[in-house]
């Protein structure tokens, strides 16, 4: 059975936290597959590859975001775009890394890259549009300074490849 893990739970980032706006300066999470994350196939469910870009992306701004902004400010996912290269299975590690990418009005793009240890290529790689919310009002609100600030980013220093 999948688990989602909870943002208490979520494993420790590495790597640039602050100014993550390509792969080469992505914060970096690493996760080891277990029986649970395995599908009929032998390896690494579909569903679980999201639930590991949606982990990495919590734990990014819990760890940069103040705890005022954390209240004022909830993300929700609007679309993901996933591509799926090589598999993992039980046992094996992999690293996971995210950056920024390029945000309009209420909209901010994440890119997450899965990949084994030393791989060429990545196992899979997740391109997810994520729409800043009003946690009071429940409305979408513009990603601004206040939101850029705290990951050490302008607007227009944000990725758009991945």
């Amino acid at each position: 059975m999948i688990k989602m893990q909870t943002p208490d739970d979520l494993p420790a980032l590495a790597g640039n936290l602050i100014g993550a706006a390509s792969f080469e300066t992505a914060a970096l999470m690493t996760r080891q597959a277990s029986e649970c994350d395995i599908d009929e196939l032998g390896h690494v469910n579909n569903a679980v590859y999201l639930i590991w870009a949606q982990d990495i992306a919590v734990a990014h701004w819990r760890t940069v975001g103040t705890k005022e902004l954390r209240d004022q400010y909830v993300w929700v996912a609007l679309r993901h775009e996933i591509d799926y290269r090589d598999q993992v299975l039980a046992g094996e590690t992999v690293e996971i890394r995210t950056w920024l990418g390029r945000a309009a009005g209420p909209r901010f793009a994440r890119h997450v890259d899965i990949r084994k240890p030393g791989a060429a290529r990545f196992s899979a790689k997740v391109l997810t549009d994520w729409c800043l919310i009003d946690a009071k009002t429940r409305k979408p609100k513009r990603v601004g300074p206040e939101i850029f600030a705290p990951f050490g980013i302008k607007g227009d220093e944000t990725g758009e490849t991945g």
